[in-house]
Parts: structure tokens; sequence; C-alpha cells
């Protein structure tokens, strides 16, 4: 019964996105309209790059560029018409590769209509990027190997999957050791109502799938992931009154989680590090996630859970990074309550900049 559930959900999201949607001013409510936040030069730049069908065609809710991607493999789940893998692509170079992976035959044929034509834009020899129809839950289906990739990203699509775990642990199973999930997505504020549950345009909408936000916690927990990094948020209106009565008192965000598939020899105890620089985009300071923010040449005392995560993942060789805690009387920046609850970093970054730091310039930890 389950599994004819979620066919059933498949068939109605494929047809959503690939024959009732056929551009971004179709969607019926707010929650997958990308946030304003300012990118990046690099980013801005790589995105004027890309045919404008394929950026026409695009539906997300967040722009996912993690940081330190060059010669990275990369994984895109649900990657429509392909806009982000061709966004990559370009930052990951010529000796990088990006696999986009998505359910809807028509978004896929979209995006491979357009490999030549990106390849000699940006200059490449030969394609660095692949089109796979398939589904993000059955990964091995496609072909897609155990340990293949460095990187995995999605752009609001695991909300419109009925097997969240089954997507998070066949991230987990093709992500290499020290490999990253990078990932936007819309949470509940709450466990949704049967009647939301079972609503077609609240699926189609991002809406009816979303995961209430502590769920994810223990899912990636069951999975073998890390805690969940909580990187950004931004809030979510639906904009249609009908749909609003339906929700009722159920809030919606939009939120950028990391996951990192850390080996067990690399889990110990807190740490100091220094960030060294030289990340490109982030040269002088990397604002890791809501809750670390790592300044060129400062010593900031770590958590056990981010010093496995820098010393396991692509970033260790931009850190200097030394085991064991402040001593007493260190002046170097220490650890304070982590922010894990999309909703509550809302409310701090909606509130007046504390005095410290006018204007916010500490960063979102602050």
């Amino acid at each position: 019964m389950a599994a004819t559930c979620g066919e059933q959900i498949h068939r109605e999201v494929q047809d959503y996105y690939g024959k009732e949607l056929q551009k971004t001013e179709d969607l019926k409510t707010k929650a997958c309209i990308t946030s304003s936040k300012p990118v990046p030069k690099a980013v801005r730049d790589a995105l004027e790059r890309v045919h404008e069908e394929v950026v026409a065609r695009y539906y997300g809710c967040g722009l996912v560029v993690p940081e330190c991607l060059e010669s990275c493999w990369i994984l895109d789940l649900g990657s429509g018409s392909g806009r982000d893998c061709y966004l990559l692509s370009q930052l990951v170079g010529e000796q990088g590769h990006v696999t986009g992976i998505d359910m809807t035959e028509g978004q896929v044929e979209v995006a491979k209509k357009h490999i030549a034509y990106h390849m000699e834009k940006f200059g490449y020899q030969k394609p660095n990027v692949e089109f796979l129809q398939g589904y993000m839950e059955k990964l091995g289906d496609a072909g897609l190997a155990d340990s293949s990739y460095d990187v995995v990203i999605s752009n609001c699509v695991i909300n419109l999957a009925p097997d969240k775990r089954a997507v998070l642990q066949e991230a987990y199973r093709v992500l290499k050791p020290g490999g990253e999930m990078y990932f936007s997505d819309v949470y509940a504020s709450q466990r949704l109502s049967e009647t939301v549950r079972k609503h077609r345009v609240l699926w189609g909408e991002c809406l009816a799938g979303a995961l209430y936000w502590k769920d994810l916690y223990s899912i990636a927990e069951e999975v073998g992931f890390s805690p969940p990094c909580l990187v950004t948020a931004s809030p979510i209106t639906i904009g249609d009154k009908e749909l609003e009565s339906i929700v009722g008192d159920c809030r919606f965000v939009s939120a950028t989680f990391r996951l990192f598939k850390v080996p067990s020899s690399n889990q110990a105890g807190p740490g100091q590090v220094t960030y060294n620089g030289g990340i490109v985009g982030h040269e002088r300071d990397l604002v890791f996630d809501a809750n670390f923010t790592f300044k060129e040449g400062e010593v900031v005392d770590v958590d056990a859970e981010m010093a496995a995560i820098l010393r396991s993942s692509r970033f260790a060789e931009k850190f200097l990074i030394q085991a064991g805690a402040a001593p007493q009387g260190c002046s170097c920046k220490g650890i304070k309550e982590k922010i894990r609850d999309p909703f509550q970093l809302l409310e701090r970054l909606s509130a007046p900049s504390p005095a410290c730091c006018p204007g916010g310039s500490c960063g979102p930890s602050c």
C-alpha cells in the first residue's frame, strides 16, 4: 500500500512539473521562489552563461552552491532543467564532473538539449555534465556506484519524495568518505495533517511533502550522517487564501543544511582550528553555517562535531586543525550554543543587531 501511494505521488509530481508548469510564473504559491540573498560575483557571472530556456524552466527555493568545489564530482538530486548543474559545471572546472538526475522526462530533455551549447560556451573540450532520468530514492537503478561523489546537492526537491529516509540513505551511499550533502528544502514547524499530505496542489507546490524540521535530525542520524549543520533560513509565504486555509497554523521555512559522511576514525574530541584562507570567493572569511564563521588567521574553538567534519572533508587542507579545547584565558573565539532550529534562526535574523556588532557584522552566530 505504501509503495502504491508513493508511486501515485511520483506520477502526480511528474505531471505537475512536466505538464502543468511551463515557467516560474505558473507556480501557485511562493514556496519555490528563490531567495533574493546576494550571491558571490563568480556565481552571478556563471549564472549569466546558462541558457535562457534552462533558466526559464527552473523551480527552486534557494541557490545551492557550497564552497571549495574545484575538480569535485557532484551529484544533483532532482536536477530539473539543469540550471544548477550548468552553474556548478563551471565551478568544478573541466577536471570535475556534475551528474543531474530527475524523474521528469520533459525536464531531463530540456537539460540534455543544451549540453553542447554550454560546453562550447565554457570552452571545454569534452562534456563534464550528464543528465539521467531516474528516482533519487533509487540511485542504484540509474547506475550510480557507492562512494563515487564528493558532494551531493539538492534544490527544493526532497520534499517531493514520499520516502525521505531512502533519499538520504542513497545520498550517503554514493558519497565518498568525508563527502558532503548540501541541500536547500522546505520544512514545516510541525508534522502535517493527512488532509495537507494528500493535497495534490500542495504536493506540487513543495508544501504537502515538507518534513518537520526535527525529523531531519533523526533521519540523518539513522542513516549515518553527522548532525545537520543549519546554514541559512528564509520565510515562506503561501499567498493563496484557499491553500492557506487548508494548511492552518503550520508555518513553513526554506532552509539550507549541510550533512557530512564522517568516517568513524575521524570522530574524536573538540579542537582549535584556524582558517588559512584561499577559498575562491571566501578568501578572508568563510561562513560555514549559522554557528561558525571562520576568519583568516583567527583561532576558533570548535566542538567535536565540527572538528571531525573539517578533519575529514575537502576543507581539511584549508585549515590548521589542533586537537583539544582552548586553554583557560585564551583569547580565541569560543563555541556558543548552537542554533539548530530554522525557525529560531529566522527570529534571530529578524531581531535587531546586538550592540556588539551593529548591522550584524559579526556573522550569523553573533
